[in-house]
């Protein structure tokens, strides 16, 4: 296995605050969108996230943009999403992933295909996150496959995956991010946080487990264009927890101004977040608005980075 650790990996274990964001690949197979993006994040992240057929939409593959993110000195963590590969497939991207020098890779379950405009797509869910962590981490260190035989050489993985500390039933959310570290979880992106006080009390939680020492854990942050914005995630998004009081503070913006108060509001959740006991960094999903990002990490006093 080539044990070259990737630059997040670094950033992470040297206890600097670490900085990803988020590159949607496009509809389509025209490469410069995704290095048009990938620049744009080049100086003010660690890495760059980048989203796997993300809400169950065809998009270029996340190994394919994440190929080319790194042609141009981009560092990217690909996403693999169980909901389209089966267990061989799974296994062989990510052996392709790592001859191309791919290091950081986020394990998740993926949008159901409902969710996506071709619903009537056969999802396949071989696996679920668990186990798909569970047998990334035996291919990196056993140098076996799933069923047990072995490889000659094994693939070099930073492994993550995504949590979200405000579903249902709340009481089980740190117990859930503990089976993920057991499996083999050496970093986690949260979903978005606007409830504060409802993160920092599942971060008592993960800090009363000992989590927090285990695993990195980068909580994320979206800026908000409007108050619309606001409401379809509060209102359509699973999983999702938008207070009230964040709606009320969008809805007294329109326009521009409305997108200036947004990104003032991310930088204040984030320098909060920053004082928080066991968040080792932040993620920044910037919705088809990378331009965003730059200032956010300036605002938020996180450049230069390491």
């Amino acid at each position: 296995m080539n044990a070259t650790k990737s630059n997040l990996q670094r950033v992470l274990e040297a206890g600097a605050f670490a900085v990803t964001a988020e590159c949607g690949p496009p509809r389509s197979s025209d490469a410069d969108v995704v290095i048009r993006k990938g620049l744009l994040l080049k100086k003010c992240t660690d890495a760059v996230n980048v989203t796997d057929n993300q809400t169950a939409i065809v998009r270029m593959s996340s190994i394919a943009a994440a190929a080319i993110l790194k042609s141009v000195g981009v560092e990217a963590v690909f996403q693999m999403v169980c909901r389209d590969r089966n267990r061989i497939a799974l296994q062989s991207d990510v052996l392709g992933a790592s001859a191309l020098g791919l290091r950081n890779m986020l394990c998740l379950s993926g949008d159901h295909q409902k969710f996506g405009n071709q619903p009537q797509a056969k999802n396949v869910f071989d696996l679920d996150s668990l186990n798909l962590i569970k047998m990334y981490k035996d291919m990196r260190d056993e140098k076996k496959f799933q069923c047990g035989e072995e490889m000659p050489i094994g693939p070099g993985l930073f492994i993550g995956c995504a949590e979200n500390p405000f579903a249902d039933p709340f009481e089980y959310r740190a117990a859930r991010l503990e089976k993920k570290i057991e499996s083999g979880a050496k970093f986690i992106q949260t979903q978005c946080v606007f409830n504060l006080e409802k993160f920092a009390t599942w971060m008592k939680e993960v800090r009363k487990r000992g989590l927090h020492k285990r695993v990195h854990i980068l909580a994320g942050v979206t800026p908000l264009k409007s108050a619309g914005m606001a409401r379809y995630m509060r209102d359509k998004v699973a999983g999702m927890d938008v207070p009230d009081a964040v709606i009320a503070r969008m809805e007294k913006f329109k326009g521009p101004e409305a997108r200036a108060e947004g990104i003032k509001l991310c930088v204040e959740t984030i320098q909060r977040l920053r004082k928080m006991e066991g968040v080792a960094g932040v993620h920044i999903m910037a919705i088809e608005w990378e331009e965003a990002v730059p200032e956010i990490v300036e605002k938020a006093g996180l450049l230069p980075r390491p």
